[in-house]
């Protein structure tokens, strides 16, 4: 049985060090707990893993605090102006991510950054030991889930979602897709983020520290479910938002949690995952719509998803003429090679049926046509 309490008195042990921070965390590790405890079927990986994943959460948390004490000169690092991209998952914002991730003038965070933020890696010197941990994890991680390289293409140093920041208070989206946990799934979509969106901004200070300053790209489709919040923690913050048809992405997205929960558990319920991500997905576009209502609009620069598979280049060039950013040779160039090189890895996955999740399209439909009206007017105003 988890516990938070051995988890927490693991982590000190582990670590040396006995300051968690504030206790925005608490909530969601019990509650996370009480769900896989009571709710999740796991396998014998699943049952090491988890733990153990939970468990160096809570240890970056103890580094990220211990660096704080050490240096309290990190909290005056500004995060300014972050470029923050969001939209339906399976809608090109990773490819669009990685893109962006070519830009030497600005700064994406990284897997390897994500998965342990401490200490901050302008203070290693010489090759960061983190980059070929992460390296082995995610071969590991490759040998149990084949198809997942394809599905969800990443590299050590490639940019990774702010899952792994939101995760250090427990309350990140990513947990569904490794267990059923349909009480903490029903939990989350109530809950209030504003400490764990304080908290990620806390570990982007602390991983620009000592660094050459750079604007950050950020991406996480979770964060239609809570732009208010994030509003709170970054509010000078710009949004690139990439749109496709939800009908095609609904069955895409409960496939990738399919196969993330396939390493976990030997048992998985393709018929609750596809109603699932419908209910969150409909519910985050109707929260993302009412946000752009509310005088957000002129901070959203859309993208269609078949414009950037047509060109990818002049879109990614009229989002910087819209950010007022230069777009270097140097950049372009990055940016074709990574194209290039990736061409082969996108949308040639074949997916279980709508059926097989328990989804029929024409009742999805309904639920995204006030977003399809409005993406299809965005996306045609940004192209004109």
């Amino acid at each position: 049985m988890l516990s938070p309490a051995d988890l927490m008195a693991t982590a000190r042990a582990e670590a040396g060090l006995d300051d968690f921070g504030d206790d925005s965390f608490r909530d969601g590790l019990e509650r996370l707990c009480r769900s896989l405890n009571e709710e999740a079927k796991l396998n014998d990986v699943g049952k090491m893993a988890l733990p153990q994943l939970m468990g160096k959460l809570l240890t970056n948390r103890l580094k990220i605090e211990d660096w704080y004490r050490r240096h309290p000169e990190i909290d005056d690092e500004q995060i300014v102006a972050p470029l923050i991209g969001l939209g339906l998952p399976r809608t090109g914002s990773t490819a669009l991510s990685c893109l962006l991730a070519e830009d030497p003038n600005a700064r994406s965070l990284l897997v390897w950054e994500a998965g342990e933020p401490a200490p901050p890696p302008a203070t290693v010197e010489g090759p960061d030991p983190r980059i070929a941990a992460t390296e082995f994890s995610m071969s590991m991680q490759h040998e149990l889930a084949p198809r997942l390289a394809s599905l969800v293409p990443m590299a050590p140093n490639g940019p990774e979602e702010c899952q792994d920041l939101m995760a250090l208070t427990f309350k990140s989206h990513y947990f569904l897709a490794f267990a059923h946990i349909p009480s903490y799934a029903d939990w989350f979509l109530a809950t209030d983020l504003t400490a764990t969106y304080e908290y990620e901004r806390r570990a982007l200070k602390l991983l620009q520290w000592r660094a050459p300053r750079r604007p950050w790209r950020l991406k996480c489709p979770t964060h239609l479910l809570f732009l208010p919040a994030l509003d709170r923690a970054f509010p000078d913050a710009r949004f690139v938002m990439t749109h496709r048809d939800p009908t095609d992405v609904m069955v895409s997205v409960a496939d990738v949690f399919a196969e993330v929960q396939g390493m976990f558990a030997d048992e998985i319920d393709l018929s609750y995952l596809g109603p699932l991500n419908v209910e969150h997905w409909s519910l985050g576009m109707r929260r993302a719509l009412e946000f752009r209502d509310a005088g957000n609009d002129h901070r959203f620069f859309d993208l269609d998803f078949h414009a950037v598979q047509r060109d990818p280049i002049n879109e990614v060039r009229r989002l910087y003429e819209w950010l007022g950013e230069p777009m270097t040779d140097d950049f372009e160039a990055g940016m074709r090679r990574w194209w290039a090189a990736n061409a082969e890895k996108r949308e040639h996955n074949v997916h279980p049926t709508a059926e097989e999740f328990g989804l029929d399209l024409d009742a999805v439909r309904p639920l995204f046509a006030d977003y399809v009206a409005r993406a299809a007017a965005w996306t045609a105003e940004r192209s004109s």
